[in-house]
């Protein structure tokens, strides 16, 4: 896929995801993808596979995790998308890093506050 189909795809999976609609905000996912979050809270790790990305999907559901994309930022096979994030009513600035493979997601990184991660969700 181009970075313009890459970029479509992505939009649209944030708007599924925004929607509570987590069959379409999963659909361009790889079966195998990886989903990182960092830091040291109990959701931070890598997710593998789109039942264990479902799970954790639930698990911000739980805290009324909300995101906001801001800008979305397309370069071949990556997307870039700069967001403001509100969890348990505390908000931050955060990017994602999408990497694509064969028109679906593959691995997913998430740049962000860790700190405020600890805060919300607790320390491991």
């Amino acid at each position: 896929m181009s970075a313009s189909e890459n970029k479509s795809a992505t939009q649209a999976a944030y708007q599924a995801f925004g929607a509570g609609d987590l069959e379409g905000a999963m659909k361009d996912m790889t079966d195998d993808v990886e989903w990182m979050v960092p830091g040291n809270s109990t959701i931070s790790g890598t997710y593998r596979g789109k039942d264990e990305v479902a799970s954790f999907f639930m698990t911000l559901a739980s805290k009324s995790f909300q995101i906001e994309p801001q800008h979305f930022i397309a370069e071949g096979d990556h997307v870039v998308v700069l967001t403001r994030t509100t969890t348990d009513g505390q908000s931050a600035d955060q990017a994602n890093v999408l990497t694509f493979r064969g028109g679906k997601v593959a691995k997913f990184q998430d740049i962000g506050d860790t700190a405020l991660r600890e805060s919300v969700w607790g320390k491991k």
